[in-house]
């Protein structure tokens, strides 16, 4: 192993996650929602008046959309009540831009990203890093050598003010309407901060550009949305964590992603999540991919009290493909609903979804997944691979795949297994010198391999050893 896997091998995950720091807001809304709160943001952040327009339009859908209740074996969200919720908080820094001059932050904002490893990850081996704090993004920085091939990566709070035209032909239009769903709706109305990537035409950005997501106060929501613009030929690698210490109310994270991949574009989206176990995980994702555009999800959920997280991919030009690898992990009183859902709406195209779920003490695992493939969609395939651990009797894992084939001339395949960890796996390495613990870690390890060798090293490591910690019973 090298010296820098053995140092971030040795990282003290917990600490760096369950810490709380007392921030001040410079401005915080009341609990709830209404007009009065989303025209305070909007005005807060001296938005244009078409933002405010959409943001009021997603607030009337949202209360006319009734709550997701009727999916089959779908998380309890009885305890989701947005009247409990602060949907927006400024934290109390200069530059409402974000800086990009990390020691112009407070102590206490620094002190929280540095246990996190920003900045330290962006030093290393990345193009450019957004860090987040409560709803708006305080650090923003990308590499001259990108910028100069006219790459763009800001928050997009500021995207809106400096690039209003692309952001406004993207932003909730045709990838995540707010009509999609009730929650895509709440994000419509209260979204804050959040990252904008552009990609020009031909540009392959060589190293990963990062965005962290922290919640640090109790009873919030946090609401960021990304959108990635990859223009025809370019490449880029985009990386998301999110994080929340644990408090006693329930906080909610309702983020939205689109990504717009041109032809013969290549976009990479990787995330780990760790949230606090009285955190609801509600996203909504999704990717438009056009003719001979290559889109890949890869993602890793675990710490929330419940997740439902689907990341949805439409081909819609010919020879598009998508790949789908996910890793989900449900510990005591967790309910990790997870999947994918692609839309073949071209000929020849092709998607592979591959999910990893682990679920001990209780915990609940799910995969909900869904392929459409249009008639005319012909030559296209889809592979669907679906494997769940359980560690204990009292444990679950559901899969719930659902395919809708209307072109003839296709390939579909779906395969999933479900087991425990066999009592003579164990002994086998108990017997070349590993005690009990370490044996069930390195079948985790090995059964999540696919996951991890898809991540930069330094979140492969991280993932390895949050799991760790939760089957330790550390974090939450």
């Amino acid at each position: 192993m090298s010296s820098e896997q053995d140092h971030l091998k040795t990282t003290d995950t917990e600490e760096r996650f369950e810490f709380k720091n007392e921030h001040k807001a410079a401005l915080a809304a009341e609990k709830g929602l209404n007009e009065e709160t989303i025209r305070l943001i909007s005005e807060d952040k001296d938005e244009p008046e078409w933002m405010l327009e959409r943001r009021l339009r997603a607030l009337r859908l949202f209360q006319e959309m009734p709550m997701p209740t009727d999916w089959p074996g779908q998380p309890d969200l009885s305890e989701v009540d947005v009247d409990k919720i602060v949907p927006y908080i400024r934290p109390d820094v200069e530059a409402r831009e974000g800086t990009d001059d990390w020691e112009n932050l407070p102590d206490e904002i620094k002190d929280t990203f540095d246990k996190l490893g920003i900045p330290e990850a962006e030093k290393k081996a990345l193009s450019g890093v957004g860090a987040q704090y409560e709803s708006e993004v305080v650090y923003q920085n990308m590499q001259e050598q990108w910028e100069e091939k006219g790459v763009i990566f800001m928050n997009l709070d500021q995207a809106v003010q400096k690039h209003p035209e692309i952001v406004k032909e993207h932003f909730m239009t045709t990838c995540v309407p707010p009509s999609d769903n009730k929650f895509a709706a709440l994000h419509g109305a209260v979204w804050s901060g959040g990252s904008f990537v552009y990609v020009p035409e031909d540009v392959t950005v060589e190293m990963p550009v990062q965005a962290y997501f922290r919640m640090n106060s109790e009873g919030m929501g946090q609401f960021e949305h990304t959108l990635i613009i990859a223009e025809p030929g370019s490449e880029v690698h985009y990386i998301e964590g999110c994080s929340a210490p644990k408090y006693s109310a329930f906080n909610l994270h309702s983020g939205g992603v689109e990504v717009f991949v041109k032809e013969d574009a290549h976009v990479q989206y990787s995330t780990v999540q760790n949230w606090s176990r009285n955190t609801y995980n509600l996203n909504t994702k999704r990717a438009i991919v056009e003719e001979n555009g290559t889109m890949e999800w890869v993602s890793g959920s675990m710490g929330s009290k419940a997740t439902m997280l689907y990341p949805c991919s439409i081909l819609k030009g010919r020879g598009a493909t998508d790949t789908h690898i996910t890793i989900a992990f449900a510990g005591e009183g967790q309910d990790i609903d997870t999947g994918a859902k692609v839309y073949h709406n071209a000929p020849e195209t092709k998607s592979t979804i591959e999910s990893k779920s682990i679920s001990k003490d209780g915990g609940r695992t799910n995969y909900r997944g869904l392929v459409h493939i249009a008639d005319g969609a012909e030559n296209s395939s889809t592979a669907v691979e679906c494997d769940a651990l359980m560690f204990d009797n009292e444990s679950t894992s559901d899969t719930m795949p659902y395919m809708e084939i209307e072109e003839s001339k296709v390939d579909v395949a779906h395969e999933a297994t479900v087991g425990k960890i066999g009592d003579e796996d164990i002994f086998y390495l108990q017997s070349r010198g590993l005690d009990d613990d370490d044996a069930k870690k390195m079948i985790v390890a090995g059964f999540i391999e696919p996951i991890t060798e898809e991540l930069p090293i330094e979140y492969a490591v991280e993932l390895n050893r949050l799991i760790e910690l939760e089957m330790e019973g550390s974090l939450g």
